[in-house]
C-alpha cells in the first residue's frame, strides 16, 4: 500500500484545489507503481511552516512516500519528476524546492505496526 505524505507552505484554502491535487497524485503514484489505486493513501498538508534552501518565504514541499514494493531507483525518479509536476501545475511549487523521501518497507513491518496499534487504540477504549 503506498502512503504518500506530502507537506507545503501553501495555503491551502480552496477543498476542491485540495481535492484536485490529492486525485492526481493517486493517480500518479498507481500508474507509476503499478500498485491499484485502491491501495494508494495521500495525505495533504497545507500552510505548515517550512523552510527550504535557506528561504521560506517561496513556496515549497516536502514528501515521503512509503510503499511494500514497488519501487526502484528507475521508479523513484520518475515518481519524483510526476509529483513535481503536479505540485507544479495545481500548487506552483517549483521542482527546484520540492524534497521527496522514499522508504520501501517489507509487509510484515507494517501490518505488526499496525496490530500494535490496533490493539494499543482497543486498550485505550477500554479504560
Amino acid at each position: 500500500m503506498p502512503v504518500l505524505t506530502i507537506h507545503t507552505n501553501v495555503v491551502l484554502l480552496d477543498g476542491s484545489l485540495m481535492s484536485s491535487v490529492v486525485s492526481k497524485l493517486s493517480h500518479e503514484v498507481a500508474k507509476t507503481t503499478g500498485k491499484p489505486e485502491s491501495y494508494v493513501m495521500v495525505l495533504l498538508h497545507g500552510g505548515v511552516t517550512l523552510a527550504f534552501q535557506g528561504s521560506h518565504e517561496s513556496a515549497a514541499a516536502y514528501g515521503e512516500l512509503v510503499s511494500i514494493g514497488g519501487l526502484s531507483p528507475g521508479v523513484n525518479q520518475d515518481l519524483c519528476k510526476a509529483i513535481a509536476r503536479v505540485l507544479e501545475e495545481e500548487l506552483k511549487v517549483p521542482p527546484s524546492r520540492c524534497y521527496i523521501k522514499f522508504y520501501q518497507e517489507q509487509a510484515c513491518v507494517l501490518r505488526i505496526w499496525c496490530s500494535v496499534s490496533l490493539f494499543l487504540f482497543d486498550e485505550i477504549l477500554s479504560f
